[in-house]
């Protein structure tokens, strides 16, 4: 049995009376886990109200208030890759995470997370991370080091002040007859939950994509999120008909199988650039993880001008 080593936290939402019991509260929110494995958490003293005291069966149901658990999982699989600290001073760290490896616990994983190595490998336990890739997306991730200072590196992503770019290899079955493009459109959660779907309204999801070079019917591009929405560059280079190397969700959602280590994802957070709110200096990180071409393609990959 694998238990998280820090609690995750969950608020209960607003409801009308009257108000469920906290139990089934948590079986709905957490369907996958199932009533009877939250009864027996319940009964061992295993989630905490926000005095960080244990509930019991009889514990009220107050709207808005937090509860803490501790995540489980009956085995938990080792990620076979290694995450490399890019940077860290006293306020700010950051790092470059590998492929499947996920940036906090979640899923089958609590203790296999990039948050968890860094927190054991700095002996920092007040690591936050700032922001957030995908398990399957590998490259930069800046984590909070110091809480006097948390707030300001926290707004600069809620103002959108951070300048991130990615790169990826996307499968190539047309010629678009354009190489740069701007896609805006509203996402929303889909089904199944892990998904996410693309609905008319207004827009909240923006990126800028520029295509860099053709090989075969392989291509690679720079991809620039302007917003930061679950799985958004995903969504945006499948909904212009370039499906993501190996992306199991986008456009169609693939089988349920484990994680073959030899097809990672083909999309890397390649860096962030931002002015640092305590030093004022223009910093930028990149990460040095390089997007391989696939075989059987053509010799030279052809440069797209533009």
């Amino acid at each position: 049995m694998a238990i998280c080593a820090t609690p995750s936290t969950v608020t209960l939402p607003a409801a009308e009376r009257p108000y469920p019991s906290i139990l089934e509260f948590l079986t709905r929110r957490f369907p996958r886990i199932g009533g009877s494995c939250w009864q027996q958490r319940i009964s061992a003293g295993k989630v905490l109200n926000a005095e960080h005291a244990p509930i019991t069966a009889d514990t009220e149901y107050l709207p808005h208030r937090q509860l803490f658990y501790f995540r489980e999982v009956e085995q938990e699989r080792l990620i076979p890759f290694t995450e490399t600290i890019l940077f860290q001073n006293d306020h700010l760290l950051v790092a470059c995470k590998p492929h499947f490896l996920p940036v906090i616990p979640g899923g089958g994983y609590v203790n296999e997370c990039l948050l968890n190595r860094l927190r054991t490998r700095t002996e920092n336990n007040d690591l936050v991370p700032l922001h957030r890739i995908d398990r399957e997306t590998a490259g930069v991730v800046m984590f909070s080091v110091n809480r006097s200072t948390r707030g300001l590196y926290s707004r600069l992503f809620a103002n959108g002040m951070v300048n991130k770019s990615y790169q990826a290899l996307a499968e190539y079955s047309h010629d678009p007859g354009k190489t740069v493009w701007s896609v805006e459109n509203r996402i929303v959660k889909g089904e199944p939950w892990f998904r996410m779907r693309v609905v008319p309204g207004e827009p909240n999801s923006r990126s800028e994509i520029k295509l860099l070079e053709v090989d075969g019917t392989i291509a690679r591009f720079d991809l620039f999120p302007i917003t930061g929405k679950t799985h958004q560059l995903r969504i945006h280079m499948s909904g212009l008909g370039f499906r993501i190397v190996n992306d199991r969700y986008y456009p169609d959602l693939q089988p349920e199988q484990a994680d073959d280590c030899e097809k990672p994802l083909r999309l890397v957070a390649k860096s962030v650039r931002f002015r640092d709110p305590v030093s004022g200096k223009n910093l930028e990180f990149c990460s040095e993880r390089e997007l391989p071409w696939q075989h059987n393609q053509l010799p030279q990959p052809v440069t797209i001008a533009g």
